[in-house]
């Protein structure tokens, strides 16, 4: 067999030209989809911003923007109360979830165990369980602790996570040995390697847990409509279905009102977008 010399020559450079209409074509495409994304939130806000008999206009600004509907939404629910149940909510979930996660994984890992694997393997078969199976006896047992229409029952049945858990865990398996076994050998123990040791150099895993896990319990719908009784004492999400009748939607306090639940996120990650970005890409998330 011969080798063509051909073969083994690096590719030819591209031209000026071609290299320019490249970079005009990944950033064009980059823009569009930019602009795919940011629509939705632009057309959110417009929408809040218009009269009642403007509410169907395509006209890309309302003519008379109002607040009214930012007026109607404050004063026809609790808004703000919602918005405070839902941060406090959402903040202890996750909170829980990073450190119930942190013990469960040091533990598999660290505790040589028989059954660690069959351990493992339920803790990821329990991710695949959907949570209309587990909701009836999860009800049941707040009702039995009287924990209904409390925020302490929107937190407590997500306290633990299996993708939590997970997560964790592979990343505390690539975590050197020989620095555990040094801090052994110089009589620490478990509770203060895991502390001391360990999670001060797990910043990215546990930067991106405790972001997902903060933006799935605010956007959680199902579990506070089951739980929760008065408005009062429920979350935001619960707040913009008030706004979904049988009669028809009410899209201007609709909107007003998704643009509030919105606000948070949007600006922690206005303020975090960099380290959201980092803890993402260190932590290999896709």
């Amino acid at each position: 067999m011969t080798i063509d010399a051909r073969d083994n020559q690096p590719p030819m450079p591209l031209s000026p030209n071609e290299g320019t209409t490249r970079r005009i074509a990944v950033h064009g495409i980059m823009i569009l989809l930019s602009a795919l994304s940011i629509f939705p939130i632009y057309w959110m806000i417009v929408t809040s911003l218009r009269p009642e008999n403007e509410i169907f206009s395509t006209l890309p600004w309302p003519s008379n923007p109002s607040l009214e509907n930012y007026v109607f939404v404050l004063t026809r629910i609790p808004m703000l109360q919602m918005l405070a149940n839902t941060t406090i909510v959402a903040a202890a979930t996750a909170a829980l979830q990073v450190l119930t996660g942190l013990l469960t994984a040091y533990a598999l890992v660290r505790w040589r165990m028989r059954l660690a694997g069959l351990v493992h393997g339920l803790i990821a078969l329990s991710w695949l369980v959907p949570f209309q199976v587990t909701m009836i006896p999860n009800y049941v047992l707040a009702s039995r602790l009287g924990l209904l229409d409390t925020l302490t029952g929107l937190v407590v049945p997500n306290a633990v996570a299996a993708f939590a858990i997970l997560l964790l865990y592979h990343s505390m398996r690539s975590f050197p040995t020989e620095i555990l076994e040094a801090a052994r050998i110089d009589g620490a123990k478990s509770w203060r390697i895991l502390w001391q040791i360990v999670t001060p150099n797990m910043g990215a895993p546990i930067a991106s847990l405790a972001i997902i896990a903060f933006i799935s319990a605010w956007n959680e719908y199902f579990w506070p409509l089951l739980l929760s009784r008065k408005p009062e004492n429920s979350v935001v999400q619960i707040g913009l279905q008030m706004f979904m009748t049988q009669e028809g939607n009410l899209w201007g306090p609709l909107m007003a009102a998704a643009a509030l639940a919105s606000l948070p996120i949007l600006v922690i990650y206005l303020i975090l977008q960099r380290h959201v970005i980092e803890s993402f890409m260190k932590s290999g998330i896709r």
